[in-house]
């Protein structure tokens, strides 16, 4: 992919610079917009001059005017057809973002924007898309039911924006982004933001998009917010360190990182037997296992997950409170990249390395490579702060039906929620493979979603389901 990075402090922050017609800054003036946040002043030259991009943002900087001025830029206020579609991952951003494009749109007359979510009645949708809009905002499986329908003309849409990309990724919408993506014209642009940056990403670019420029603000991980300790153990204390450092500090998710399979194993076996939820990731695992692994510790349904850092390459798991290096990499370089896993965007975390004396020339090669003095705490230090158990706040329920039997995230959560009876909150993650639909609920509520899953219906048909256990021991339970 041909990419580029656009530091923000290469661009004037001021509105005026950008080529747009004086009513447009004339409303930007009344709305309270001064001068543009980083993200506006990086992305907007780019997308204003007809990119498509990638920017790297989080919520509250001002992503939302980014792109709400290019595609209004990219109107032809007299052709009332739509031009510009933004997917969202929730119906309260969907609803955000309308009022948004609203207000940016004012100064031009009679641009109509519609909204299309989940838990709406279709009715009053499907009158307003008769009656015509410019702009439509919406969460991808409303948008590929209208679509599906005949309801929704993307014919004249020459501008696709993807909202928060990194979370429609985690809510299991690849495929349903590839879908609706397909059905817009080729000559288009689409604008894709994001706080992370995931695997999807690129695959998203590289199916989708044509040569992006992107927009880094932020570093992958920054340093800063990564509180490093190191513990000096002898060889007999390692693994039982990893637990103490667990009870005392009780992160909800931790990456441990070995550097042999076999340490891998041995570890995963130790934290089980204490009551921990960990599962391992290594060279040896199946890519069906590999890929359940990797569900349960994106979804919060596993506490710890061990692993090499062959097996951990590429994974970039939103909210990590913790790495720990249960054993000393010998490359500087590989620390960095491991405890860069955590701490990432705005977030803090915690990098805990256990040392062992035939390591210390490890530690003083990272510490040169890395500019800092080690911090150092003792074993004894620790101390277990709860009597309960640390478990993970969520439990998976896997669903057998994926892709294949068309079941999409937005059909499962429908199904619990609309059907069921559950709290969208207490719903999490949902991951729809191409045999499986993976769905993570509050642990407390999970066997009560076991129950009326296999009871009930997904998209109209019986499903079979199982609850996976995390790590946890034992073996997986079925209604």
């Amino acid at each position: 992919m041909n990419t580029t990075t656009q530091p923000a402090a290469a661009t004037s922050s001021e509105f005026s610079r950008l080529p747009l017609p004086p009513h447009a800054l004339e409303n930007l003036q009344r709305l309270g917009y001064t001068s543009m946040t980083p993200i506006q002043a990086a992305s907007l030259p780019l997308a204003l001059a007809g990119h498509d991009l990638i920017a790297q943002a989080k919520t509250g900087s001002g992503k939302t005017a980014a792109f709400a001025l290019a595609l209004l830029a990219n109107l032809n206020v007299r052709r009332f057809a739509v031009q510009a579609l933004v997917l969202c991952p929730t119906r309260e951003l969907a609803e955000q973002v309308t009022q948004e494009v609203r207000r940016l749109a004012a100064a031009e007359d009679h641009i109509k924007v519609l909204t299309l979510c989940g838990g709406s009645t279709m009715r009053p949708q499907l009158a307003s898309l008769e009656h015509g809009a410019h702009i439509v905002v919406g969460t991808p499986g409303r948008l590929m039911d209208h679509l599906e329908r005949g309801s929704l003309n993307l014919e004249a849409l020459n501008t696709l924006v993807l909202d928060e990309a990194d979370r429609m990724l985690d809510m299991g919408f690849f495929d349903d982004i590839a879908t609706i993506a397909k059905q817009c014209p080729k000559q288009r642009q689409t604008l894709l933001f994001s706080a992370t940056y995931p695997e999807g990403i690129a695959k998203i670019s590289a199916a989708f998009m044509r040569e992006p420029k992107e927009v880094k603000l932020l570093a992958a991980h920054a340093p800063s917010k990564i509180r490093q300790l190191f513990f000096e153990v002898s060889e007999s204390e390692r693994l039982h360190a990893v637990s103490l450092l667990l009870n005392h500090y009780r992160p909800v998710s931790t990456l441990a990182f070995c550097n042999t399979k076999q340490q891998c194993r041995d570890l995963v076996q130790v934290l089980r037997a204490q009551g921990f939820a960990a599962l391992e990731l290594h060279g040896e695992l199946e890519q069906r296992e590999r890929d359940q692994v990797m569900v349960q510790f994106a979804n919060r349904s596993c506490s710890v997950l061990v692993a090499t850092d062959i097996a951990a390459r590429g994974l970039d798991i939103a909210q990590l409170e913790a790495v720990i290096n249960v054993d000393i990499t010998p490359d500087a370089a590989t620390h960095t990249h491991r405890i860069g896993r955590t701490g990432r965007v705005d977030e803090e975390g915690w990098a805990w390395s256990l040392v062992s004396m035939d390591e210390m020339g490890s530690v003083g090669k990272i510490e040169q490579a890395g500019g800092f003095s080690s911090a150092w705490k003792k074993l004894s230090e620790l101390t277990s702060t709860s009597k309960e158990p640390l478990r993970p706040p969520m439990q998976t329920i896997q669903i057998l039906g994926g892709r294949k039997e068309k079941i999409r995230a937005g059909d499962v959560l429908g199904a619990l929620t609309k059907d069921l009876g559950f709290a969208g909150a207490q719903i999490g993650k949902i991951n729809v493979n191409e045999f499986s639909t993976y769905v993570a609920v509050e642990r407390g509520i999970a066997a009560e979603v076991l129950r009326k899953l296999a009871g009930g219906k997904v998209k109209g048909r019986s499903v079979k389901v199982r609850l996976m256990e995390g790590g946890e021991g034992g073996a997986e339970r079925q209604p």
